[in-house]
């Protein structure tokens, strides 16, 4: 299988290059970035079936050159917002395979609505492939078949979770411009079975089973939007943010700025990303007695016609950067999307087994823990007790244990 690895000398990029390096079913892979020097570094470190390609995906003659050279697109290039739907579209027109991290809902909706283009093309594309999206949506269908009707579905992610690796450069970042796009505004999600524009950043109050009471804030992610392809009865659909009370009120005042048009989206995503280089929060610090898990899906609804509510949550994690717990999710999806052989534009709760997908990764988690450790669910229906604990000590085996091996550039 050969790969194009587009955005591949960035954070996320780099991080899934060197995943796909090391899988003995990738027999060439192409290092493909605007910055083609960057791209050479990161390909000089990966073996000799690795290359470097300097490419700008808005050059679609090009684009379309280095799509014909290999059977599988891998593509990072982001904000989504502006480069996604393009790069689906010259993939299905060269008739190869894709995989990407969109995390914007509107160029998912635009992307899924390409899917007979796709099955006309022999394509499989799986959009949404990182940690939210993607993981988020798997720990979604495991909470969600544990209940006979689901109404409602939460997806939620620290924000603290969502750090630059140490590695990381003073550009703003896409993943940046992104986040100051769908924290101001309005953003879709699900409302008695309709997808509706609701402001960013409104106040959620939800109950963790095992935790208790919560509050986070509605965030514009994919999942908010897609997850009735699961559970066509889904009522309710919202993604939210959860952190400390700091973080989120800091997310909140750029939010006024950009709405009352102080500051750009753009100006409002450097003023961050200054911030997070003056203060860099400690991903150990997600993990505390009571708090929420850096990643997890709680589903209502009901079981035995009682209602009912199951969480399920990563247990487990591949770095302790947000580059590496997106980058390495989609490099793990990547063969799994060769090997489906399901043509049509898909996202993660369709096309992927989540209990296949978690074994693969837990492969490459900190620790190298057993597959059966990669998810923690807890129950409305057990004791509150037993599901505290359980919850919390698979959650601290994660953050405690040490790195087996490097995972984050």
């Amino acid at each position: 299988m050969r790969i194009l690895a587009l955005g591949g000398a960035g954070e996320m990029g780099a991080v899934a290059a060197r995943v796909l390096a090391d899988d003995e079913r990738v027999t060439g892979l192409v290092v493909a970035d605007l910055d083609q020097q960057r791209a050479a570094a990161v390909a000089d470190t990966l073996g000799s079936k690795v290359s470097a390609r300097g490419l700008d995906v808005t050059d679609h003659p090009a684009l379309m050159a280095a799509m014909r050279d290999c059977d599988l697109v891998v593509n990072t290039v982001g904000p989504f917002f502006r480069f996604g739907v393009p790069t689906l579209a010259t993939a299905i027109e060269t008739g190869r395979d894709y995989v990407d991290i969109c995390d914007d809902p509107q160029p998912t909706l635009e992307m899924l609505a390409m899917g007979e283009r796709a099955k006309a093309a022999g394509v499989t594309a799986l959009i949404g492939m990182g940690a939210s999206p993607g993981i988020a949506n798997l720990l979604a269908v495991l909470a969600g078949r544990q209940l006979d009707t689901v109404e409602t579905m939460l997806t939620g992610w620290n924000v603290v979770a969502a750090q630059p690796g140490p590695g990381a450069d003073h550009q703003t970042s896409a993943a940046l411009l992104h986040a100051m796009r769908q924290i101001s505004g309005t953003i879709p999600l699900t409302r008695d079975g309709t997808v509706v524009q609701r402001p960013a950043l409104e106040q959620i109050r939800f109950d963790y089973p095992g935790i208790g009471p919560g509050i986070g804030r509605s965030f514009g992610h994919p999942e908010a939007v897609t997850l009735n392809r699961a559970f066509p009865e889904l009522c309710d659909n919202t993604n939210i943010v959860v952190g400390d009370r700091a973080t989120l009120a800091g997310l909140s005042t750029l939010r006024r700025a950009i709405d009352r048009r102080i500051v750009s989206a753009q100006r409002a995503a450097r003023l961050a990303g200054w911030t997070e280089r003056l203060i860099p929060a400690n991903p150990a610090s997600i993990i505390k007695p009571g708090g929420m898990p850096p990643l997890f899906a709680i589903a209502t609804g009901r079981r035995d016609n009682q209602p009912a509510t199951v969480a399920t949550a990563l247990a487990q994690i591949p770095g302790l950067s947000m580059a590496a717990n997106t980058g390495i999710p989609l490099a793990v999806a990547a063969p799994l999307v060769a090997a489906s052989a399901r043509p049509g534009v898909h996202t993660p709760e369709i096309l992927l087994d989540p209990t296949a997908f978690f074994a693969d990764l837990s492969r490459h988690c900190i620790g190298n823990p057993q597959p059966h450790a990669m998810t923690a669910t807890t129950r409305s229906w057990e004791s509150p007790h037993a599901a505290a604990v359980a919850l919390n000590t698979s959650l601290l085996t994660a953050f405690l244990a040490p790195p087996a091996h490097t995972l984050s550039g």
